[in-house]
C-alpha cells in the first residue's frame, strides 16, 4: 500500500502489536475482488487492457471504477460482453484531472462481481460454492464448467459476489479534493515524513487510484489511498492518534502512508511484502503465500515506483 528504519526503536513493541491486528483486515483488502490489470502511466482520456485467461468484464470495470455496459459501448462489443478474449486489447474510459464533482466515482446500489479462487486439493464444485454462500449452477455457467460439474486441481474459477453501495448525498460535497497533482505532491511529503519511500507510495496510490482522490470503490475503499473505513479507524487510533475523515485527501494519505510505515516495519524494509500486506492482508501473506492477483499487484506497484 513503500521504510520507516528512521523511527526509534522504542515504538517497536507498539509496532508489533499494530501487525498482529493487521491479520484481521485479510477479510477486507481494499481490491480483493478485482482481478490483476495491466497498468499505464500516463494520464489519458482513455486507456487500454490486455485480457488475459480468466478475466471477466465485470472483474475488469470494477478494476477500473467503471461499468460493464461504459466498457461494451466504449468497445462495440456484441451483446452484454460476456465473451472477451485472451489477448484482446480493451479500451478503458479514463478518469479526467482535477476533483470536479461531476467526475465522482460513487455508484450506488448491489452489484455481481466475479473474485478469482484456484481450485486447491480436495475441492468440489459444492464445496467451494457453499464455502462462499454461491449457487453451484451460476459458478458452472460463468465458468463454462462440464455438465459433470467436475473441477480441476489448480483451475481458475470466477466466484459471484455481490457487493453494495449505498445511495445517499456526495459524501465529498463540502469537501475540497485537490487535484492528481496535488495529491501526488502531498503523498511525497506525508512519505518523507514517515520515512517511507516516496516513489513506493506513489507506486501503489496510482496502481489503487491513479491518484485520484475521488475514488471509492465497489467494496467500500475511499481515496487516493483507497482505504477501507474499518482500516482507517483502527490507522486513526492506534497510529495517528487522532480522528480522521478519509474524505479529506490528507487524512485518506496519512492513513494510507502510516500504514505503509507498519508494513514496512514488520516487513524489515521489504517493499515487495509491505505491497502484498497492503493488498492481501500481512497474515494472509505470511500463513497462506501470496494468490495469483497479490503477486500481479506487486509486480505493477513496484514497476511503477520505478517510474516516478
Amino acid at each position: 500500500m513503500h521504510t520507516p528504519s528512521s523511527r526509534s526503536r522504542d515504538q517497536a513493541p507498539a509496532v508489533r502489536s499494530l501487525a498482529q491486528r493487521i491479520g484481521r483486515w485479510t477479510a477486507l483488502p481494499t481490491v480483493a475482488v478485482l482481478l490483476a490489470v495491466a497498468i499505464t502511466a500516463s494520464f489519458s482520456s482513455s486507456r487500454t487492457y490486455q485480457v488475459r485467461p480468466g478475466d471477466t468484464l465485470s472483474a475488469i470495470a470494477a478494476r477500473y471504477h467503471t461499468t460493464v455496459a461504459a466498457l461494451v459501448r466504449l468497445n462495440n462489443l456484441p451483446g452484454n460482453g460476456n465473451l472477451i478474449y485472451a489477448g484482446s486489447v480493451l479500451r478503458i474510459p479514463g478518469h479526467h484531472h482535477g476533483g470536479h464533482a461531476g467526475h465522482a466515482a460513487v455508484h450506488h446500489g448491489t452489484y455481481r462481481v466475479w473474485r478469482p479462487y484456484v481450485v486447491k486439493p480436495g475441492d468440489s464444485l459444492y464445496a467451494i460454492a457453499a464455502r462462499f454462500h454461491a449457487n453451484p449452477r451460476v459458478i458452472a455457467r460463468h465458468n463454462h464448467l462440464p455438465s459433470s460439474l467436475i473441477v480441476m486441481l489448480g483451475q481458475r474459477l470466477g466466484i459471484p459476489h455481490r457487493v453494495s453501495v449505498g445511495g445517499g448525498p456526495d459524501p465529498f460535497r463540502g469537501v475540497y479534493v485537490p487535484s492528481r497533482t496535488t495529491v501526488a505532491a502531498m503523498i511525497r511529503s506525508t512519505a518523507l515524513h514517515w520515512g517511507v519511500d516516496p516513489r513506493f507510495a506513489l507506486g501503489i496510490s496510482y496502481e489503487e487510484s491513479g491518484f485520484n482522490q475521488r475514488v471509492i470503490s465497489k467494496v467500500g475503499a475511499i481515496g487516493a489511498m483507497q482505504v477501507m473505513p474499518g482500516t482507517g479507524a483502527w490507522v486513526a487510533t492506534s497510529v495517528l492518534h487522532r480522528p480522521i475523515n478519509l474524505y479529506r485527501a490528507h487524512d485518506d494519505i496519512a492513513a494510507g502512508v502510516a500504514l505503509l510505515a507498519v508494513l514496512l516495519r514488520e516487513t524489515h524494509g521489504n517493499q515487495r511484502l509491505a505491497a502484498a500486506g497492503y493488498y492481501q492482508g500481512l497474515s494472509s501473506v505470511r500463513t497462506r503465500g501470496m494468490f495469483r492477483d497479490t503477486k500481479q499487484y506487486v509486480a505493477n506497484v513496484l514497476a511503477l515506483r520505478n517510474r516516478f
